[in-house]
């Protein structure tokens, strides 16, 4: 019997004693939309304590692979009791496929990638089926041989790793994960190999791999010849040969660049995650599933969950007690997993079973910190990270010991020359402790995801006819109110400056440690990112924040201090560099001009007209904008035609260059316009900075925007800036999107651009 068809029994009903679950009415939107059982109608027909009743028992049942006479219901009620109180929760796939046909429960899969056509394009068969099922995938392509290289076999010369890349973005795209989301990989290079400098820069164009985050594998090899402005030498993985000297620094300072214009690639120390590798003899660390936290062997699996910080908190103070406890279940609820699992190819089964690897992380640390009055980028917050992940790790790691002398250590412990702080100690899991985004799972908590800052304390969706809906962090809220200072113009404020630290209308003992993520400085997030990471078995996903104006040089800063403090990897994003951005932060109230409040008279077209044709790149192909203005300088009329595109996206823009057309010669101006057109999002976007096309309708509002400068003689720079905070949206509700973790994450509807 196949583990699918072992979880997919008879559940018996939930005790009527049972905690309620306590999701909030977004969370409950959330589950209807992505995780509760639905009928061939796609009516849902399975509420949110049934569905963890559904985990809960499942995954209790895993006793039964040690006993087979084991009464599992006592601890399917504690498993299910810790979820509704949500103090924990694993990650989305075995919520959604717990004790269901699909059986699929792991998020993280790391697939090899050897060179040879073959190897290749079984990575991206495998890869298929693990998307399919509900997991996001990481790879090196570093074992590929550089571009223009030698092939014996048919006496031609290689494509390199990149063109291979466009084969597995290829595939991803048309694979929707889960039925939820599309997939989402990881592309890891070595800085060593020939193909390195093209690798960092191929996200310049951003239409590029758009399923895939980048990250570059620096090694001490490398990180030395950087200290002191040396070459190092690049390696052809073919036949290990030197190809030619690199000088470090170059290199350097292109990673920084690149990632400074888009916030990719991201790096990983791959020494570093060696050294730390818990089984060296079985084989090496190469790659990370797409968040870059779980290090995994080719062919490894890994199952996650986080606990919930602010459920820790009673009386101003962090309950341990309550902590080791929710730490100890939670890490028998994930080592069942391993054994339940229903694994998308037998090798990754067996890869999985030999190590056992889990990963518990925790969420909420922001809300915590809230909870205890503590700011984020203070050195008591850095304490707390520190006090908190050890006392996780060390729970964690006693209560896989103890699970050990139960049912034995993890295969593979004999081969291991780490994984233990005693070596003659067996374990049941070769890692522990992972500090994972916790996107989805967050918004189901209710809380903040991982341990990044709350990113706003109030924000701003813009809906139809320009209404503005202020959404405000609930610990905020509720301290606000209890203290006297909570008002709807307060929170306007702090909506559209993004701070609440220059707010008179706050006493200053709250706007102390009322931090959002850009109140806090890189150095500050790259403390906290080191803090958790002295005492996590495996990594930390954490997204360093730089403000729009942030520097070259302030970016390159911080990935040397990450490498300094300890950290596995570090991933950063500058505000702004990026298309999907929807926050409404830092814009001011400035208002269109009118004219004539009389009804507006449409007025007729002269038998000419003067103007200019603008090029525009967008995701479809050029687009030509003309517009026409009359005899006054006022814009009259606007025809468009797209390159290549034909079909929905030349018709929807002749259809706005109609309506636009309609507005001028109705006296409209074209500040409206702009802002209403401005930041539309669609699947393929281009460019990138202020280059940035994020739509057909947007690359029509640039360019209107540059025609009304051209026409005024001067740049609206207040324009341009509020503008330019409107990125786009979530393509699948119109929500709040932010970037963590190294992805494009949605805490309205869940979506997310990765597993």
């Amino acid at each position: 019997m196949s583990q699918a068809a072992k979880q997919v029994k008879k559940i018996p009903a939930l005790p009527k004693s049972a905690t309620m679950p306590l999701f909030s009415d977004n969370a409950v939107t959330v589950l209807e939309r992505r995780y509760l059982k639905k009928d061939d109608t796609g009516a849902v027909v399975e509420d949110p304590k049934d569905m963890l009743w559904r985990v809960a028992w499942t995954i209790a049942e895993g006793e039964k692979e040690f006993d087979s006479g084991a009464d599992t219901k006592k601890l399917a009620i504690e498993f299910y009791e810790m979820m509704a109180k949500l103090e924990f929760l694993p990650n989305s796939p075995t919520l959604m496929n717990a004790g269901r046909e699909l059986g699929q429960l792991s998020a993280c899969f790391v697939l090899p990638i050897e060179d040879s056509m073959e190897s290749i394009f079984e990575a991206v068969k495998q890869t298929a089926l693990i998307h399919k099922s509900g997991g996001g995938t990481g790879f090196s392509f570093s074992r590929i041989r550089p571009c223009s290289d030698l092939v014996h076999s048919t006496s031609g010369i290689s494509s390199g790793p990149l063109s291979f890349m466009s084969v597995f973005d290829c595939a991803t795209e048309t694979i929707k994960q889960g039925g939820t989301r599309r997939g989402a990989n990881m592309a890891i290079l070595r800085v060593d190999h020939p193909d390195i400098m093209d690798f960092i820069k191929i996200k310049a164009d951003l239409t590029k791999l758009q399923n895939f985050n980048l990250s570059v594998a620096l090694t001490d090899e490398f990180m030395a010849a950087l200290k002191t402005d040396d070459d190092y030498d690049l390696i052809n993985p073919r036949n290990g040969e030197v190809v030619k000297r690199q000088n470090a620094r170059k290199v350097f300072k292109q990673v920084v660049k690149q990632a400074w214009l888009s916030g990719e690639p991201g790096v990983i120390f791959i020494d570093r995650l060696n050294a730390d590798n818990p089984t060296p003899k079985v084989g090496a660390i190469e790659s990370t599933n797409p968040c870059g936290e779980q290090p995994l062997l080719p062919h490894e699996s890994c199952n996650l969950g986080s606990v919930n910080l602010a459920q820790m908190v009673s009386d101003g103070k962090i309950d341990y007690d309550k902590l080791a406890k929710t730490v100890s279940r939670a890490v028998h609820f994930l080592d069942n997993v391993v054994d339940i699992n229903n694994y998308p190819l037998p090798i990754i089964a067996e890869q999985t079973k030999a190590n056992r690897k889990i990963g518990l992380g925790v969420m909420g640390f922001a809300d915590l910190l809230l909870l205890l009055e503590t700011p984020y980028s203070s050195q008591k917050a850095r304490d707390l990270a520190t006090k908190i992940m050890a006392f996780v790790d060390k729970t964690a790691y006693e209560t896989s010991i103890e699970l050990a002398e139960k049912r034995g250590a993890f295969p593979n412990f004999p081969e291991s020359t780490y994984g233990t702080k005693n070596p003659t100690v067996p374990l049941r899991n070769a890692t522990r402790t992972t500090i994972a985004p916790t996107g989805t799972i967050s918004i189901l908590a209710g809380c903040s995801s991982g341990v990044e800052p709350i990113f706003a304390l109030a924000f701003v969706r813009r809906v139809m006819d320009d209404d503005e809906l202020f959404e405000v962090n609930p610990i905020f809220a509720e301290i606000a109110r209890k203290n006297n200072f909570f008002s709807k113009s307060v929170i306007k404020k702090i909506a559209h400056n993004g701070s609440c630290h220059n707010l008179d209308e706050i006493p200053e003992n709250f706007r102390i440690f009322f931090e959002s993520a850009h109140d806090i400085a890189p150095i500050d997030h790259i403390e906290i990112q080191s803090a958790f990471q002295k005492h996590t078995n495996n990594a930390v996903s954490k997204t360093i924040n730089f403000a729009h104006d942030a520097t070259v040089e302030q970016v390159e800063k911080a990935y040397l201090m990450a490498y300094e403090k300890g950290c596995k990897g570090l991933t950063i994003y500058r505000d702004g560099c990026r298309e999907n951005q929807v926050l409404n932060i830092g814009k001011t109230d400035t208002k269109p001009a009118v004219g004539d409040a009389a009804k507006p008279t449409k007025r007729d077209r002269p038998q000419s007209l003067v103007g200019r044709t603008y090029q525009m790149t967008t995701g479809c192909g050029p687009l030509y904008v003309t517009i026409n203005d009359d005899d006054r300088g006022l814009s009259f009329e606007l025809f468009n035609t797209i390159g290549k595109a034909g079909g929905c996206a030349a018709s929807q823009s002749e259809a706005i260059g109609r309506l636009v057309s309609l507005a001028w010669r109705s006296g409209q101006q074209p500040e409206p316009i702009i802002k209403q057109l401005i930041g539309i999002s669609c699947h393929k976007p281009a460019g990138f900075g202020e280059n940035r096309v994020t739509s057909c309708a947007d690359a029509i509002a640039q360019a209107i925007r540059e025609h009304t400068e051209k026409n005024n003689g001067k740049r609206n720079q207040e324009l341009h800036e509020e503008t330019n905070m409107a990125f786009g949206a979530c393509p699948e509700c119109g929500g709040v999107v932010e970037h963590e973790g190294g992805c494009m994450v949605c805490h309205t509807c869940g979506y997310s651009e990765c597993a």
